[in-house]
């Protein structure tokens, strides 16, 4: 077989009880544009042995579309389901794409260009968003801001230029193999450990407005705060596993949660910490407020009342989490817990990917 009859790309999608959105997915990426060069593309998807019916929709429009393949998943994570749909690819590109993501018609054809055209690694485009309803909205404007993310560039939908991590990702397949795929240790945050390793072994990552998709985040704080309370404890482990965190911000709500928690205790030591620790409590609600009142601006006055909480919920879940990592792979080194183990994995069934 001819390099010309095998597939330029391969589009792996991870999936586990996804009944309910995996058809319109499945059609969505079939209709994208071909890429550059004449060559097709492969969708593989790589199930966690659903038994919601699935499966079933998934070799229903194989059937009808040669282009789709359905890869067993046994180990039910996400990192499981990418590593055995990388393994089984036949494309020189490889193209991760989420279910719950919506994707312009020409995503694929701007990956493999700008792939091309930087030299980079592992390209990708803005974490841009779509939201149904008041929460969502307000989820949405705070994912945007500087203030809950630490200036994460991939957060900013106008930034063109290298960065510490992508979404999703677009890579040669020589260059998944060279760099021993994903970590299926992490239930969670293995994109992290991946593109931390790219850039340690002297990788790029490159960010184009041009790679366009709207991710659709949590609609409650409460699925908010348990969406990052796992990406908080996760993010230990793969500190751990490096030596050092890729960016300070990945350190610093877990140093303001625990201040918040144990600063009042300063009191009791002496009065002026204790005046120290209220003015950073009053200078945070100022910072909040003042980040609030900015992302009205763009998304809603409406929204005002809501922003100052949300900031908190993303900052002290993170914060959390982080510190319950910290307990269990460093202070007490048993590695991870089981209901941490068993909240990941669950949240892998409809789950909204994230970076």
């Amino acid at each position: 077989m001819d390099d010309q009859s095998l597939p330029l790309v391969s589009i792996i999608v991870p999936c586990r009880n996804e009944t309910g959105h995996i058809k319109s997915c499945l059609h969505s990426i079939l209709a994208q544009d071909d890429p550059p060069g004449g060559r097709s593309f492969e969708v593989l998807v790589a199930d966690g042995m659903s038994d919601d019916g699935t499966r079933e929709v998934i070799l229903a429009l194989a059937a009808s579309d040669p282009r789709l393949r359905l890869i067993d998943n046994p180990g039910h994570i996400v990192s499981t389901g990418l590593n055995a749909a990388i393994r089984a690819a036949r494309g020189e590109i490889i193209i991760r794409m989420d279910a719950h993501t919506e994707y312009a018609p020409d995503y694929v054809r701007q990956c493999v260009a700008v792939l091309a055209e930087t030299g980079a690694d592992n390209v990708g485009g803005p974490a841009c968003t779509r939201a149904e309803g008041y929460m969502q909205r307000a989820i949405c404007a705070v994912y945007h801001s500087p203030f809950s993310v630490g200036g994460a560039r991939f957060h900013d939908p106008s930034y063109e230029g290298e960065l510490d991590t992508v979404v999703y990702g677009c890579w040669r397949k020589t260059t998944l193999l060279r760099i021993g795929l994903f970590d299926e240790e992490l239930v969670r945050n293995q994109d992290d450990d991946l593109n931390f390793r790219l850039l340690l072994s002297g990788g790029r990552l490159w960010q184009s407005p041009r790679v366009k998709s709207w991710y659709q985040p949590r609609s409650s704080l409460k699925a908010l705060f348990k969406q990052y309370l796992q990406y908080g404890y996760w993010k230990v482990r793969v500190i751990q596993k490096h030596g050092r965190p890729a960016s300070p911000r990945h350190l610093v709500p877990v140093l303001f949660t625990l201040g918040v928690a144990l600063g009042w205790l300063a009191g009791f030591v002496h009065w002026s910490l204790w005046l120290i620790y209220v003015g950073a409590m009053m200078l945070y609600g100022l910072l909040s407020l003042s980040f609030s009142v900015r992302a009205a601006v763009t998304s809603g006055w409406d929204l005002l009342p809501i922003l100052p909480v949300v900031f908190l919920m993303y900052h002290v879940s993170y914060g959390i989490g982080f510190a319950w990592g910290i307990l269990d792979f460093v202070v007490l080194h048993r590695g991870a817990c089981r209901t941490m183990t068993a909240l990941t994995r669950s949240s892998f069934e409809g789950e909204r990917v994230s970076p």
